[in-house]
């Protein structure tokens, strides 16, 4: 992740295969309320948090990014990089993001 004139930006290309997981496990973090949450994570991706939010890269043949949102609702972007609103919202840790889901092509990834 980079941050650039306040957006949040994301650059999985630097990623290895091998740095994504090879089956389905469970993912643990301590969540915006302090409390242990977890997120399945399904083979072929990885997750991590930014400002307590989870982020996960899943390979994919298609490049997105989808926003889950706390009231339910979803944002897509295409690119790298979210919007500024966005970005501003994570940063203030406000609690309206669920999850973050980075859809990662790459020539070099062997889909298995």
């Amino acid at each position: 992740i980079q941050i650039d004139k306040g957006v949040i930006c994301f650059n999985p290309e630097i990623l290895k295969n091998e740095e994504f997981l090879n089956k389905t496990q469970t993912f643990n973090y301590i969540n915006l309320d302090k409390k242990s949450s977890s997120i399945k994570l399904e083979k072929n991706s990885l997750g991590f948090t930014y400002c307590q939010v989870p982020i996960i890269y899943q390979k994919s043949t298609a490049s997105k990014i989808t926003v889950y949102l706390n009231n339910g609702k979803s944002i897509d972007f295409i690119g790298k990089k979210l919007d500024d609103t966005l970005s501003s919202t994570i940063f203030k840790r406000s609690g309206e993001v669920n999850r973050i889901i980075v859809f990662v092509v790459k020539n070099n990834f062997k889909y298995q």
